[in-house]
């Protein structure tokens, strides 16, 4: 059984504090593609049916809980850092500088931000890392949704482009399917060199 994620930020709103954002990543391990953050704002008290770790529902109910977030949310945003500067910075930083952008560029500031993870972002206002939060928290668990149906979108596209590698089934991650197609078609430029390295020990 599947349970929804403890909300996390109903006690600070009882003290007062609102709005509050929360941010999650999507795509901090594949092979390939961009790494993609989202902030979002809900109103207060809100709690809707069936949001949780994007990770632990289905592609299908992903796609309408986000269409359901985005209209009842207060605001919501995406930072998109793409392959040249997760190579330049590591992934690391460009997961941090997607997470800021994201909530720089909600058009209502928050006033606390809670993010997954054990690291914070530099942003403008306080905030809280929590371990695991999109189990914890229903902003965070919503922002997860946002982040994972935008990125997917993107490999989508990316699939269109580079039709060999098989980003449409598996968003860019190490399946074997996708290794294989690396193996015999070498990288293009959607991949993450750094990455492919490891697995190759060279680029191919």
């Amino acid at each position: 059984m599947i349970t929804a994620p403890t909300i996390i930020e109903d006690s600070y709103i009882a003290h007062g504090i609102s709005p509050i954002a929360g941010v999650d990543e999507a795509g901090r391990g594949p092979l390939a593609g961009p790494v993609v953050a989202c902030a979002v704002i809900l109103p207060a008290g809100l709690v809707i049916e069936g949001v949780n770790d994007s990770k632990k529902i289905t592609e299908e109910r992903r796609d309408k809980l986000a269409v359901c977030i985005k209209t009842q949310a207060l605001a919501y945003a995406f930072g998109i850092v793409d392959v040249a500067i997760i190579e330049e910075v590591n992934i690391l930083q460009a997961t941090m500088l997607a997470m800021q952008n994201a909530v720089e560029c909600l058009k209502t500031a928050p006033k606390f931000v809670l993010v997954d993870g054990n690291k914070l972002p530099h942003l403008p206002c306080e905030a809280l890392c929590i371990k695991k939060g999109d189990s914890a928290s229903h902003l965070i668990a919503a922002a997860s949704i946002l982040a994972k149906v935008a990125r997917d979108n993107m490999m989508l596209e990316l699939h269109q482009k580079y039709p060999f590698y098989g980003f449409d089934r598996h968003k860019g991650y190490g399946t074997k399917a996708h290794t294989d197609a690396i193996a015999k078609h070498g990288l293009c430029p959607a991949h993450r060199v750094s990455f492919c390295k490891k697995i190759f020990g060279g680029t191919k």
